[in-house]
């Protein structure tokens, strides 16, 4: 499998999620998330699986190795995940982190894993110390950490980009915002009367916002999947999801001319237990513990160890000035669409489904879905991301920016956007207890039921 199948593999294991999260946690309810960050720590992850447990993960990764995942791994970390601001295009930074109990060292071969293909930095704590608990300061649900604990496994995920035509903020007015339930809101819309990349196909309409591209090779753009029908975005969610490949061949590259052309500016938080997902697609055996994990450390403790839980989260905003790079460059096999005319509208006044992908390579970075455009997202998940951002970032060391943290701010004239993904590893032989804290619907009052 080259690394375009490898891509599309991901791709569709990333719909299958934003699918069942639509028809489940998030029903209703706006959602952004990165199925590439999760898709590399359960990678991680099955680095350190073997037997039944090794090949479920690869099963539901749509993998059919562990080298086939590291070599996939190890492109993305190099090429795709390479901070492009230097040569003029998007900030994107990508920095993994291990964090791993004093007493249990890793086994030399997943070490050579961690450091070498996932650019990892581990470091030794004392989880059995009460203040450890304030490791990953301000990012973790109370009680995640405790005395059970043996490893513990993040990532964070920047971006931010600049639209490559940028919005005049003077024409960004009210309008209505239609909702499921069939009423609305007014929120504000941006326009422009340039052309636009935009294709219409039976039932729903897609739209290609480029951002600013560096010197490099790589093109970042983010993209809108608007469903004809006000109600139609859980049926176009299971259309896009239900065949291998269906995104690329619906992906728009020629730019017409508009005529009513209005996108929103939106601002969405969101925090995802991952591991239930997961849980309920399946994927069971890494959380369930029965010996399949005991390639990570180099002790018969080993064993005992298992996933008790994978924390994702991610925010992101949409305004005049920020948005990706897109769609100038050679496209895969396109399907044709329907007959565009002389003009065509782009209105994306009801839920739509959006993505930022990286259009060299195919791999989408976030997805996510507009229910109800609220411009006050949950501060507490911007505040927790900050805080692992921080925490990976700085204090391991993980990339060469060290203003980054301090640089990341939102504004009115960038897009900025940002992943998290924690997994937990416990003994098996202590009684499993989680304690979801910040998760609690009376503290995430807006948005989310997750």
């Amino acid at each position: 499998m080259d690394l375009r199948e490898s891509i599309t593999s991901q791709t569709d294991v990333a719909l299958t999620l934003t699918k069942h999260v639509l028809q489940t946690e998030a029903k209703d309810s706006n959602l952004v998330f990165s199925p590439l960050s999760i898709h590399v720590v359960l990678s991680l992850i099955a680095a350190g699986a073997k037997g039944p447990t090794l090949d479920q993960l690869l099963s539901f990764l749509k993998s059919k190795s562990n080298d086939q995942l590291s070599s996939f791994s190890s492109e993305l970390v190099s090429v795709v995940f390479a901070d492009g601001s230097p040569a003029g295009g998007p900030r994107l930074s990508f920095a993994n982190g291990v964090w791993l109990d004093q007493s249990l060292p890793l086994k030399p071969s997943f070490k050579q894993v961690v450091d070498n293909v996932y650019k990892a930095a581990s470091k030794l704590v004392d989880f059995q110390n009460k203040e450890t608990n304030g490791l990953i300061k301000e990012v973790l649900p109370p009680g995640s950490v405790d005395a059970s604990t043996r490893l513990i496994f993040a990532n964070a995920l920047y971006f931010k980009g600049a639209w490559n035509e940028a919005f005049d903020a003077s024409k960004t007015k009210d309008h209505d915002f239609h909702l499921i339930n069939g009423s609305s809101v007014k929120v504000p819309f941006m326009t422009s009367k340039k052309k636009q990349t935009v294709s219409a196909y039976d039932g729903f309409k897609v739209l290609g916002l480029p951002y600013k591209q560096g010197n490099d090779k790589r093109r970042f753009s983010m993209c809108f999947f608007l469903p004809d029908a006000k109600d139609g975005l859980p049926a176009l969610v299971e259309k896009v999801s239900s065949e291998s490949g269906f995104l690329e061949r619906h992906l728009p590259h020629q730019p017409v001319e508009v005529g009513e052309f209005r996108i929103p500016r939106f601002k969405i938080s969101f925090g995802l237990k991952a591991s239930e997902v997961l849980k309920r697609l399946g994927l069971v055996l890494p959380f369930s513990g029965g010996g399949g994990l005991t390639e990570m450390v180099d002790s018969p403790q080993g064993r005992d160890l298992y996933v008790s839980n994978i924390f994702h989260k991610s925010f992101i905003e949409v305004n005049e000035e920020g948005t990706e790079a897109a769609a100038a460059t050679s496209a895969v096999i396109a399907l044709r669409s329907l007959r565009i005319p002389q003009t065509i509208d782009f209105v994306a006044d009801h839920p739509f489904l959006f993505l930022i992908r990286e259009n060299a390579t195919g791999v989408v970075l976030f997805i996510g879905h507009d229910y109800v455009l609220d411009d006050d997202p949950i501060p507490g998940i911007e505040k927790e991301v900050r805080g692992l951002i921080k925490e990976v970032f700085f204090q391991e060391r993980l990339i060469l920016q060290p203003d980054l943290y301090l640089r990341f701010h939102m504004n009115k004239e960038k897009l900025s956007v940002v992943a998290s993904c924690i997994s937990f590893f416990r003994f098996l032989r202590r009684p499993l207890q989680i304690k979801v804290g910040g998760f609690k619907i009376s503290e995430l009052k807006t948005s989310f039921r997750l």
